[in-house]
């Protein structure tokens, strides 16, 4: 766990350093809209966080319907378990001992 914050200090100082290095400012346009004076780490960090926005969005979606999948699968296997279980244990009872049939013995 030390070490996934570790990583996350790097990359947030690398983040830090890019934005306070690349402050220059430009415009920014798309198709009929237009922003002036806007910094390019801005732009580029903005634009970054719409990716992984727009990556995240189906992986969530695809998560969420493997798990609805999984769900009763996972039941079925705790019942069969328990099932397998309980035979395990029917089978594991000691049987009473078999009761030896009368021996005739003839005494002369």
């Amino acid at each position: 766990m030390g070490l996934a914050y570790v990583i996350v200090a790097i990359v947030s100082a690398a983040i830090a350093v890019f934005a306070l290095q690349n402050n220059q400012p430009l415009s920014l346009r798309f198709i009929a809209w237009s922003l002036d004076n806007v910094p390019l780490a801005g732009a580029i960090l903005v634009a970054l966080a719409a990716g992984l926005i727009l990556a995240a969005v189906p992986l969530l979606f695809s998560n969420w319907r493997l798990r609805s999948r999984v769900r009763p699968l996972e039941r079925k296997v705790d019942m069969l378990e328990s099932a397998l279980a309980t035979r395990d244990a029917a089978h594991l009872t000691p049987r009473p001992a078999p009761v030896p049939p009368p021996s005739s013995t003839r005494t002369a």
